[in-house]
């Protein structure tokens, strides 16, 4: 059962202590001397000797040489983790924007799944699941215990069949059960609709490769929608678990003409990166309002400090999660790959964000409001006494009694902002900001 692990040690000890650790980031591979400790090679040796050999059950090679890689990793911080072949390329199709499974962004928290947001129109948004709620069992099975990988492959699997989920949230006496059935995860970027006053509005539920074009052919779109230019604009990035670095960058650089967008910090070359805005204000300076969440992480945190940063934009909402780590996905040779933290990120001005998040300009407290029915009112109009006068005009009350579509979609757009508080104040804002610009000139 044994694989002559003494003699791989040996083999190691044999080239004077140093092996040549290949540190190749997506450009060039860069050579650097890494140093062993022989102590605690000669104690992984003897513990994996002993385990192969003296385990209750026998144990494949292969599975304990994976287990001690996935946990190297998944000891260093949440977001490090060993990728076997498989879920290497689910991680692909999940960039691309189409995968199975719940539809939620997860990390690790105390040995429990903790939900950073769950993605817009998924079963998991749908199911009520919370950011923030931590996943104590899948099903019947406990998730103390478990990788991340192997609670993510857990949660996927055949579209249509169920999964129930135990979570603790914040506020609640004990643990909620939710059931949730899975689905094809196909997750649109970005959606943009007109809200009032020539204000427009662009929802952006994950940065992938395409999200920063697209936002420009949004705003234009709906630029042409309204016959006019836009007065000013709605970001929403609420629930935006991340995504892309370089979408990060580009949707910033949308709304900026020149300076520092976002850079990073790390012990290898490769990890040192900054981005710089060029010329092209999509919006042309008119006043912009960033939405932001407790469930806002990462790329979404990049876009918020910049703006914030560059004086740009006005953030609203309250603070975000405080992702402000770089990942990088390396592939192996046995088609495997690990996503390993490599720099953290800082606004133009400095700050790291990790483990802070970015702070609102203007908070917005998590409230629920209720808007009062008419028929509550003691107002009285003159159309509600018995017998008033008809208005007289037979065009006028057929045109009424016909609503075409623009009425239906302004129907629409205000049960949209009764029911989003927080969405409503943004609108206001952006509406106060450009009135505020328009007296100014």
């Amino acid at each position: 059962m044994l694989i002559g692990s003494g003699a791989v040690l040996g083999a190691l000890i044999a080239v004077g202590t140093t092996v040549w650790a290949d540190k190749d980031a997506g450009s060039v591979a860069q050579a650097e001397q890494v140093s062993l400790p022989l102590q605690e090679l000669r104690a992984f040796v003897e513990v994996f000797e002993r385990v192969s050999h003296d385990y209750v059950d026998e144990i494949d090679d292969k599975k304990l040489l994976e287990g001690a890689i996935s946990g190297m990793l998944s000891n260093l911080d949440p977001h490090s983790a060993y990728l076997p072949p498989t879920d290497y390329k689910e991680m692909e199709e999940h960039t691309r924007g189409e995968f199975g499974g719940l539809g939620m962004e997860v990390g690790m928290e105390d040995g429990f799944v903790k939900v950073i947001s769950p993605i817009d129109d998924t079963p998991a948004q749908e199911a009520g699941i919370q950011s923030g709620d931590l996943i104590i069992k899948l099903g019947k099975e406990p998730v103390k215990g478990k990788t991340l990988s192997e609670a993510v492959k857990i949660m996927r699997g055949k579209p249509g069949t169920k999964l129930t989920l135990t979570i603790v949230r914040k506020g609640e006496d004990g643990p909620i059960r939710v059931e949730i059935t899975r689905a094809v995860i196909k997750v649109k970027s970005l959606k943009q609709r007109l809200l009032k006053d020539n204000v427009g509005y662009a929802r952006i539920s994950q940065f992938q490769v395409r999200t920063g074009p697209d936002l420009v052919k949004a705003i234009t779109k709906l630029e042409k929608e309204n016959g006019a230019p836009l007065e000013g604009l709605v970001l929403d990035l609420r629930n935006n678990p991340g995504g892309v670095l370089n979408a990060a960058v580009q949707v910033s650089d949308a709304f900026l003409n020149e300076g520092l967008i976002v850079y990073t910090e790390g012990r290898i070359k490769n990890s040192k990166m900054r981005f710089e805005a060029e010329k092209g204000d999509v919006m042309k300076g008119k006043p912009i309002v960033v939405l932001i969440n407790e469930g806002s992480a990462s790329a979404s945190e990049i876009v918020a400090g910049a703006l914030q940063d560059q004086k740009r934009a006005i953030i609203a909402g309250r603070t975000s999660f405080g992702k402000g780590s770089v990942q990088t996905l390396l592939q192996l040779n046995n088609g495997a790959a690990i996503k390993v933290t490599t720099a953290r990120y800082y606004t133009p001005s400095g700050r790291s964000i990790q483990a802070e998040g970015i702070k609102p300009d203007l908070e917005i407290e998590l409230v629920k409001v209720q808007k009062v029915e008419k028929e509550n009112l003691t107002n009285v109009k003159e159309s509600d006494l018995a017998g008033h006068l008809e208005n007289g005009d037979a065009e006028a009350e057929q045109a009424s009694d016909k609503k075409d579509e623009k009425t239906k979609a302004a129907e629409e757009l205000e049960k949209l902002l009764d029911k989003d508080y927080e969405l409503n104040e943004a609108l206001r804002l952006v509406k106060a900001m450009s009135l505020a610009q328009q007296m100014a000139k």
